[in-house]
């Protein structure tokens, strides 16, 4: 059973954390680091590094960081509370309960007019939104439709809370632009947690915030993750970096004070969470022990299993072999074959773009947290990422 409590417990496995990644501090890739390890009721904590470049404030355990996409399974499972709830059913069909999203179209071709389109096959459903199968998301190449959802603020890019409209809204824009893909056909990133988040919100009558506090934040103690930071905690967050490729160097991509310094108009589901160490663990620690006492077993079985079929996989992903070992559940990727310093078959978990990294081994009773503040400079982790995967999936 994985109980995080508010201790700096140091564990067995510091000195090699802190081997495997310490020199990307010393060398620059990234301010400063937090990396939390759960094994087997053995709780590691390392920190290092500066929360700013231009600051001595020191890295500690309990500084506050932008997961973004690492919102993406902590929203799954605030869908999954309703639907063990019986308010939400998986296989419904969406407009049931946002009827702005009913009669969809689809773009007859990627690379047209968005204005030729045909008939959705068939309407998708909560369970679509889950595994990001409904037919809209992320593309990473210029065409109409992406163009069109840029210009009304609905497009997948880099999290900018301050930017996007109010869910209402925002569901409204959305709903004016036909489907990428037909519902059912293939993996699209990310926009179905922005949707779920307004679905959530629509069918329990809450804000997405207040029921995402009430029923999986505040029983967890998750106190510091939240869609902001106020401000008598923006001491314990830093800025986030990005790399400048013509100066060779890291740049401000948002400050202390910046989006996420004030409470957004639309609260992402997809990628608008900060969070601690501590408190994502407490997260990971939930689904690794069952699901208590926010969703049942049976539903983190689901949750964490893959939901994709071939065909899906043979045209999805961020790139070429980005299936090859990897399956999508609810929220999470699921690993589904064996490769070379990867976890064990069933290792589920995600990452956020913005600087962080987390994963569950249900086989070795594990889990680990990483948190930067130097956003990814593309879908493929970067060095630290994968130093830090690689020494966790080496414990024995």
């Amino acid at each position: 059973m994985c109980q995080v409590s508010d201790g700096n417990t140091r564990g067995d496995y510091a000195p090699e954390v802190r081997g495997a990644l310490e020199g990307f501090v010393e060398g620059g890739d990234v301010p400063g680091f937090v990396a939390a390890i759960y094994r087997s009721g053995d709780l590691t904590f390392v920190e290092s590094g500066r929360m700013s470049l231009d600051s001595d404030a020191r890295v500690e355990v309990d500084s506050i960081f932008r997961i973004s996409s690492m919102s993406k399974p902590v929203t799954a499972v605030a869908t999954l509370v309703l639907v063990e709830r019986g308010v939400l059913s998986l296989d419904a069909p969406v407009h049931e309960y946002l009827p702005e999203l009913a009669d969809r179209r689809v773009v007859a071709k990627l690379d047209g007019p968005i204005e030729n389109t045909v008939a959705a096959r068939r309407a998708f459903t909560v369970r679509d939104l889950l595994t990001f199968t409904f037919g809209f998301g992320a593309l990473f190449a210029p065409c109409p439709i992406v163009d069109a959802a840029s210009a009304l603020e609905v497009a997948v890019g880099p999290p900018q809370p301050a930017r996007a409209p109010a869910p209402d809204e925002w569901l409204r824009r959305f709903a004016t632009l036909p489907l990428m893909h037909q519902p059912g056909e293939r993996w699209m990133y990310h926009t179905g947690s922005d949707l779920l988040g307004i679905l959530i919100s629509r069918v329990s009558g809450q804000d997405f915030t207040s029921f995402l506090t009430d029923h999986v934040l505040s029983p967890l103690s998750m106190n510091d993750t939240g869609f902001y930071v106020p401000a008598e905690r923006l001491s314990r967050f830093g800025p986030c970096y990005q790399f400048d490729a013509t100066t060779d160097s890291l740049t401000v991509f948002d400050p202390v004070n910046g989006q996420w310094s004030v409470a957004p108009a639309f609260a992402s589901g997809g990628a608008g969470l900060v969070s601690t160490a501590v408190d994502y663990l407490r997260f990971a620690g939930m689904l690794l022990r069952g699901g208590a006492p926010i969703v049942s077993s049976d539903t983190v079985a689901e949750m964490t299993s893959d939901q994709l079929t071939t065909e899906q996989k043979s045209m999805s992903g961020f790139g070429p072999g980005f299936f090859d070992t990897i399956g999508w559940g609810f929220g999470v990727s699921v690993t589904t074959a064996a490769a070379e310093g990867a976890g064990s078959l069933g290792q589920y978990g995600w990452s956020g773009g913005l600087g962080t990294l987390w994963f569950n081994d249900p086989a070795r009773d594990l889990a680990a947290v990483l948190m930067t503040n130097r956003m990814w400079s593309s879908p493929t982790p970067p060095p630290i990422a994968a130093a830090f995967a690689s020494v966790v999936n080496a414990i024995t």
